[in-house]
């Protein structure tokens, strides 16, 4: 008994057993009924007699099963983790042993070797011991599979229930029960299939969204939901379900593929399991963009990428650089992040010609240099300042680092012959109440009145001075795309609120009404990319953000996804500048549809380039005297919907309102 107990505990203790090992299992199984169906069609008698010679025979036959053996790779798989396309591979590799084991039993009966070193078998002989031996081997794969089973169930998982039934949920849950440690134990699914309720897949019932979810799991001991990735983007809507789960203590987690095994033709997929974060809970509909015919416009170019070391300019680093363009020079002034940056792109992208350049884009000098260094094709204009309450208090350089950044890198690109400019702006942009909004929409003004120019000069119109342009000939296309906020970005409110709630509260929310949009930062990438390849020029692009969020309904959501308890929300006031809700059009805008249905293209008024061009030197010069309230006033006048909310310069609204009565 010792012996077998220490047999015992070294099989449980390995990950899986060595090839050998199955292979000799495997080996003495077919002896054992080579023997059992001598026994059946002779007798024990004859069996005892003859038992050396009949050994010496089966060891023929064993040899000639090697080659089944090895054709179907039977050895390999893991036992525990037996499934049919395991019974099926042993199934074939003893068909194939039986057939070239009666192949040479023929041609021995044909040669009519005797000896007395061996005992004939006859062919019922070999049938019955390879259909023995097929039923005793898928036998012993499914006790040890069922005995890791019992072991598994009896340790302690958390008792969860799958969002998703039929081939999500099924694969999922199989593949719960074939992990080791057990973390899940499956209790039941949740289906939106009628047909399928109080049915059961696998021994577990199938519940639907009508059945009272709530008693199921107090009944059940439910602890944890796990969400199928064919049912995620249907569960992320399903807010009454969540808040439900939330408020019971309910873990949730989302379920991902990996690969965990390769170059197998049998590989199957293996999902991890990770707890959901509030951006997993957010309504939002999937986004689909054409990246094919992205990357072929792409392919081969050279780009150039402003801000690359912010969130949004950093991620357009990596998707740009999926498309193995000819070269990139990413620019950006903040020297840490830009330096992680380069590393990214030495360890992901070690093929990619990238150069990364700290300096602002403000440095004319060095821009020029760049430019003409580099020569891009595409430049993607991500580099701005956007913090609402910084540059509220610091307008004159809102206007230096956005209006005067952007208006440098746009005069280049026209200069150097790029051939599409695409700048990213901001809903903020939109009917602004603040610096930072009024200050990106200046920069639409800027670069689509440019625009306008080039192509005016095309028809020998007399829409861009040479004095701007430096060329003859202009080409470059400015498109202007403009979205919401981003799920995760730098100094955005779900960082904050998550480091508020592990600080212990409270969470600060400016206002209980106020409500924003949000997008993930990968999706909002691949509108910009796709929205600048395939734009004309002159666009500017709304993107649609889907269905806005209260931001106290996020924070509480983020409150109870924690576990925490007693934190408290405290309303703190909107801040100078702040909306309490973004709007992607303004007043005198409407919208035509695109080649994408979540986007579109704003009908904006057209204005003059020279006009534009002298207001903003003007804005400019005034900003370089840094009078907060004279540059204000100089933006107001270039945007008269710029109207200032909670804020000082709300004076400047007035005065106006005052000299037009």
């Amino acid at each position: 008994m010792g012996l077998f107990y220490k047999l015992f505990n070294w099989y449980f203790s390995r990950n899986a057993l060595p090839y050998w090992c199955i292979f000799i299992i495997d080996g003495l199984t077919l002896l054992v009924s080579g023997i059992a169906a001598f026994w059946i069609f002779e007798s024990g008698e004859c069996v005892s007699r003859h038992f050396w010679p009949l050994i010496a025979t089966l060891m023929i036959y064993l040899m000639l099963s090697v080659f089944g053996v090895r054709l179907f790779h039977t050895y390999t798989g893991v036992i525990r983790f037996t499934s049919f396309v395991d019974l099926r591979r042993v199934a074939y590799a003893n068909i194939l042993s039986l057939g070239l084991s009666l192949l040479v039993h023929y041609i021995l009966l044909e040669v009519n070797i005797t000896t007395s070193l061996l005992i004939p078998l006859h062919s019922r002989h070999l049938v019955t011991m390879f259909i023995i031996a097929t039923l005793l081997m898928w036998a012993i794969r499914i006790l040890v599979k069922t005995m890791f089973d019992v072991i598994a169930s009896s340790k302690r998982g958390k008792r969860v229930l799958i969002y998703g039934a039929m081939s999500g949920g099924v694969g999922l849950a199989k593949n719960i029960r074939d992990q080791h440690p057990v973390r899940f134990i499956v209790k039941g699914f949740i289906t939106h299939n009628p047909s399928l309720r109080h049915n059961q897949l696998m021994g577990e019932k199938v519940y639907t969204l009508d059945d009272n979810l709530m008693s199921i799991i107090r009944k059940e001991g439910i602890e944890g939901i796990i969400v199928s990735p064919v049912r995620a983007q249907d569960f992320r809507n399903q807010q009454g379900l969540q808040d439900m789960l939330i408020s019971a203590g309910v873990k949730i987690y989302m379920a991902t593929t990996a690969q965990e095994w390769t170059g197998d033709e049998n590989e199957k997929a293996v999902f991890q399991m990770t707890e959901v974060s509030v951006e997993d809970l957010l309504p939002r509909a999937e986004i689909n963009v054409d990246m094919k015919s992205v990357g072929e416009l792409l392919k081969g170019r050279r780009v150039l990428i402003t801000g690359s070391a912010g969130s949004i300019g950093s991620e357009m680093v990596r998707q740009v650089a999926l498309f193995n363009p000819a070269a990139m020079l990413l620019v950006d002034q903040a020297e840490t992040p830009e330096h992680d940056i380069r590393l990214m792109m030495s360890k992901d992208f070690p093929d990619i010609d990238a150069e990364t350049v700290v300096t602002s884009i403000c440095n004319q000098s060095r821009m020029e240099k760049i430019f003409d260094e580099f020569r891009p094709d595409y430049v993607f204009h991500a580099a701005a300042y956007k913090h609402v309450p910084m540059m509220e208090d610091n307008p004159s350089e809102a206007v230096h680092n956005n209006i005067y950044g952007t208006k440098v890198i746009a005069d280049l690109s026209v200069k150097y012959g790029v051939k599409k400019f695409v700048m990213v702006s901001t809903d903020k942009a939109v009917n602004p109440t603040n610096v930072m909004g009024c200050s990106k929409r200046i920069c639409e003004i800027y670069v689509q009145s440019l625009d306008r120019a080039i192509k005016m000069s095309r028809f020998g119109l007399n829409g861009l001075p040479k004095v701007t342009a430096g060329v003859e000939h202009p080409v470059t296309q400015f498109v202007t795309t403009r979205f919401g906020n981003v799920l995760g970005s730098n100094g955005s409110v779900i960082p904050l609120f998550r480091e508020q709630i592990r600080n212990g509260g409270p969470v600060t929310v400016t206002h209980k009404d106020i409500i924003r949009f949000f997008m993930l930062i990968p999706e909002a990438c691949k509108l910009v990319l796709e929205a600048g390849t395939k734009g004309c020029g002159g666009e500017i692009f709304v993107f649609d953000m889907g269905k806005p969020v209260r931001i106290a309904d996020l924070a509480q959501r983020m409150i109870r996804l924690s576990g925490a308890k007693n934190v408290k929300i405290e309303y703190t006031g909107l801040r100078p500048g702040e909306k309490l809700y973004e709007e992607v059009l303004d007043d005198m805008e409407n919208t035509k549809p695109t080649f994408h249905e979540k986007i579109r293209i704003a009908e904006v008024r057209e204005r003059d380039y020279a006009e534009v061009r002298r207001e903003v030197d003007e804005l400019i010069a005034i900003a370089e005297q840094y009078d907060n309230m004279a540059t204000v006033k100089k933006m107001k006048e270039i945007v008269p919907e710029y109207k200032s909310n909670n804020s000082i310069y709300e004076q400047l609204d007035e005065a106006k309102v005052v000299n037009i009565s």
